[in-house]
């Protein structure tokens, strides 16, 4: 018989390391723009209906711009935390706002309609966003100064990314539907079987009386009228946050990360079902 020698991979070569930390610098920079978006939209919706110029932010030319600027602010922040020079900022910054720019003189004269205008304006900032990471390519960042606060509050992931799934709900509260709440165990169920944690049969009989718990309170929330019912699905998504919390100390079944998130994103969602009942 023969014997086949397993023949190893060559490394990367410099190309091979400088393509994927472009097509990290983009995919960064495409994450800090939605996170600009979703934090700053709610900030700008409430500062236009207190003014009562909710109408101007509808309208496409100046929905766009608010746009780029949500889209820039995040951008801006992750790149300064990256340590990368203000030039390239800047000019990153440029690819935000000059698609929409080029784009606002066909939309003043009539012959693009807004959405042409806001479609436009994503498509032409993609190329444009590749080529300021191309001219910056060879230009390593700065090392990132050690900033304690940053350190701190990225240990927090969990807690951040539950806060942003959620921050559209604070400014407008809404109602669940009872079924809801079978999200909750059901989650755990399914990452648990991911992970391969059902060799404990007291883990996963836990497990299973945590589904019957919340599907006995889902059923009973369907069947009840009006106010009561919006409060049993109210303290579904907090009697959770408690389950989360246990499962975070023993640290079983799902991630410690994962127990953060959903304990943070239980209070949050649980407080604003509050809010709309009350509201």
């Amino acid at each position: 018989m023969t014997e086949t020698l397993a023949v190893p991979s060559p490394p990367p070569t410099p190309t091979d390391r400088a393509g994927r930390r472009l097509l990290r610098h983009l995919a960064e920079m495409a994450a800090a723009m939605v996170v600009g978006m979703l934090l700053l939209g709610p900030l700008w919706r409430l500062a236009g209906d207190a003014a009562g110029r909710a109408d101007l932010l509808a309208r496409p030319d100046v929905a766009a711009l608010v746009m780029a600027t949500d889209m820039s602010i995040g951008m801006a922040v992750w790149m300064w935390h990256r340590g990368h020079g203000a030039r390239a900022t800047a000019e990153m910054v440029a690819a935000m706002y000059v698609p929409f720019l080029l784009l606002l003189v066909p939309y003043a004269a009539g012959l693009v309609g807004g959405h042409a205008l806001m479609l436009g304006g994503h498509l032409l900032m993609v190329p444009a966003m590749v080529v300021v990471a191309l001219r910056h390519r060879h230009a390593h960042p700065a090392p990132a100064p050690h900033q304690p606060a940053v350190a701190a509050l990225a240990r927090r992931w969990p807690t951040w990314l539950a806060l942003l799934i959620t921050v559209e709900s604070w400014f407008s509260p809404m109602l669940l539907p009872p079924w809801s709440v079978l999200v909750l165990p059901g989650g755990y169920l399914l990452i648990g079987t991911v992970r391969r944690q059902w060799r404990d049969r007291g883990a996963l009989a836990v497990q299973l009386a945590g589904l019957a718990g919340w599907s006995a309170l889902a059923g009973v929330a369907a069947l009840a009228d009006g106010g009561p019912a919006w409060w049993l699905v109210a303290a579904g998504w907090l009697g959770h946050a408690v389950w989360d919390v246990a499962h975070h100390r023993a640290g079983r079944v799902v991630p410690r990360g994962y127990a953060e998130f959903c304990a943070v994103l239980d209070v949050a969602v649980g407080v604003t079902i509050v809010l709309a009942i009350v509201t």
